[in-house]
């Protein structure tokens, strides 16, 4: 049989083929299972091993070279259909927007935006850090030394690799280290806040491996306690959009500031949801915690380069994801990052909304 004359009559219908069903069917004529070419192959068992050695490459030959030119037409075919596709599908930007914009804003951005808003009107202005930390600016310098038990409570991601003085590198547990790391750049006075994603080792309803934390540092002379109080009320009150907010401090403890509180506001259930507002003390009233805080630790101050004797300050840190569950009625955190386009259609916000104290800070779209 003249293999070469085969091929070339193969190739040039192959060449010839105008559309995909066209290369479909020469496919099928050639290489399918009762194709032409499949045929020659299935001849190889009858022959002789001498005559194997002479005819297999040369069939073999045949097939792959027909299985090339299929290939190469069908991706010409493909690429051409393409462009045209590309010419004919043309888009009228003059044309007017829809009446409901694709798209929505995550809730936590949202929230990262609020949160900027009211801050940036005390203000106050947004400190960043890196993610990847070391144990120093993560631990030590925020007065938890190596044996403190207050590591433990971190749960904390390590590295298995050492920076450049020998310090170990942790996922940071927190956005404290920013405080640190700002003091250290700008001195005093300071105040700031520290808006970030932070990683512990926890999953469950409320907890996630990775959450967002905002913390606040404000470093000036002759800080004391009322001064932190007042700007909790008045960021409490401005993010939940109520003047009924009441607060409760309660004395707690945490190795970076000293006195160090527990803050509390006020809520009732209303049809299953928390909703904040009025004293817990009050009839069919609770009271919730809602963030930590208190004045900073003087060996914190020196750390980061500052005379505690002239400098004084307050600190307190919250959860975005919480902060943002609390306002607007969600039940579980773990929700805030499985994708699900229909859990963020009906909590998101409008792509267009951007937070303002006069118009409101958080409008769901």
């Amino acid at each position: 049989m003249d293999y070469a004359a085969t091929g070339q009559e193969a190739l040039l219908r192959i060449e010839g083929a105008t559309d995909l069903e066209t290369v479909e069917a020469l496919r099928v004529e050639f290489l399918g299972k009762q194709g032409s070419i499949s045929g020659l192959l299935k001849t190889l068992g009858k022959m002789t091993p001498d005559e194997r050695k002479v005819e297999g490459p040369k069939i073999h030959g045949l097939r792959e070279s027909v299985a090339d030119a299929l290939a190469a037409r069908k991706d010409a075919l493909e690429a051409a259909a393409l462009d045209a596709r590309l010419a004919a599908e043309t888009i009228d930007l003059s044309l007017p927007a829809p009446e409901a914009p694709k798209g929505t804003v995550h809730p936590v951005s949202q929230v990262m935006d609020e949160l900027a808003e009211i801050f940036a009107d005390m203000g106050f202005a947004v400190a960043t850090g890196p993610e990847i930390e070391d144990d120093w600016h993560n631990f030590t310098a925020l007065n938890m030394p190596e044996s403190h038990p207050a590591r433990a409570m971190h749960d904390t991601f390590y590295f298995p690799d050492r920076d450049a003085q020998e310090r170990e590198m942790v996922l940071r547990t927190h956005t404290s280290p920013v405080q640190i790391r700002t003091m250290l750049a700008e001195g005093a006075p300071l105040r700031i806040i520290a808006p970030g994603r932070v990683y512990r080792s926890d999953s469950d309803a409320t907890h996630t491996p990775m959450f967002h934390q905002i913390e606040a540092l404000v470093i000036d002379k002759d800080i004391h306690l009322g001064h932190l109080k007042w700007t909790l009320e008045t960021f409490l009150k401005a993010y939940f959009e109520r003047e009924d907010i009441v607060l409760r401090l309660r004395p707690s403890y945490f190795p970076f500031t000293e006195p160090s509180v527990e803050v509390d506001v006020g809520y009732a259930n209303e049809g299953g949801r928390r909703v904040v507002g009025g004293s817990g003390d009050a009839p069919g009233h609770a009271w919730m915690e809602v963030l930590g805080s208190g004045m900073v630790n003087r060996r914190v101050i020196e750390a980061g380069g500052l005379d505690p004797d002239e400098w004084q300050g307050f600190a307190f840190g919250v959860g975005v994801d919480r902060l943002a569950m609390l306002k607007y009625g969600m039940d579980d955190l773990r929700a805030f990052f499985d994708g699900d386009v229909r859990w963020l259609s009906h909590y998101g916000f409008s792509a267009l909304d951007v937070p303002t104290l006069s118009g409101g800070v958080g409008t769901p779209a």
